[in-house]
């Protein structure tokens, strides 16, 4: 690891009582293999042995399919992240590339099709039908396949959901790094979704998605880092990585009055209920 990045990262915070996979991260974008190794071993030395490493374009997806067979700790996830389809369809490669993320994904320890799903922030609305389309894509994969469906949702709750509908969820379908309020916490438990919560349910202007939190029923509720991105409070801003998911969980328990190793086991008991076995 580089001196630079090394001063960059945050302490390693108190261990967790349970170990609790990371069920969303992007350890593709470390500086090299050995660095994955470390911080993957960072996680463990805290409770957070496993994790779910997700591809998003090809380049990530060939080479998570790679660190399964480096990296036990993890299993993947593989899809075409929808901020990335637009181009594709520019390019006339978006159907290749579907049937290159397809092949990826009848690997073992791929269990995962996503991130996949809507972006009405970075994409503008004459190109969100384009999203819409490989969207459609992404869930007859994960249902043709038998995976489960990780869902990428920054502001287009209403079109996400009507897509889902539309379409049939795959029966484990997760909305990794929640973004809804209690309301939608609900119509998603109502359906059978899944709801990841990241670092932003330790920021002090979340309160809404902390309200989601607490209206979701527990047995549908796991966490994640989408690292190294969204690093939870008191880090906000430095990198994120798996070893600082006990911060998220703490504040979770807190939220939700739970007991800490209660919480910890019915996270782990659920990431494995929708994933398998590591």
């Amino acid at each position: 690891m580089s001196p630079e990045r090394e001063r960059g990262r945050p302490p390693a915070p108190e261990p967790l009582p349970v170990d609790v996979p990371d069920n969303h991260t992007h350890l593709d974008s470390e500086e090299s293999d050995a660095v994955v190794a470390e911080l993957l071993a960072a996680g463990a030395a805290v409770g957070v042995g496993r994790a779910v490493q997700i591809g998003c374009d090809l380049p990530a997806a060939r080479w998570t399919v790679g660190a399964l067979e480096r990296h036990p700790q993890l299993l993947g996830g593989v899809a075409l992240h929808p901020n990335e389809v637009p181009q594709l369809v520019a390019d006339g490669a978006l159907e290749a590339a579907l049937a290159e993320v397809r092949e990826l994904a009848r690997h073992p320890r791929v269990r995962v099709v996503g991130e996949t799903g809507l972006d009405h922030f970075r994409t503008p609305p004459e190109q969100w039908h384009l999203q819409e389309r490989s969207f459609r894509a992404h869930i007859a994969m994960a249902k043709e396949l038998g995976l489960a469906l990780q869902v990428h949702d920054r502001d287009a709750h209403e079109d996400v959901l009507r897509v889902l509908a539309e379409e049939g969820a795959p029966e484990r379908t997760v909305f990794h790094c929640f973004s809804g309020d209690a309301a939608m916490a609900r119509v998603c438990a109502d359906a059978g979704y899944y709801l990841s919560f990241a670092g932003t349910v330790t920021f002090k202007n979340a309160e809404p998605l902390r309200e989601a939190l607490r209206a979701a029923p527990r047995e549908r509720v796991m966490v994640e880092t989408d690292a190294p991105y969204l690093t939870p409070v008191p880090h906000r801003g430095r990198p994120n990585a798996g070893y600082l998911v006990p911060h998220t969980v703490r504040a979770m328990a807190a939220v939700l009055g739970a007991d800490l190793e209660e919480l910890c086991g019915q996270l782990a008991a659920t990431t494995e209920a929708v994933y398998g076995p590591w």
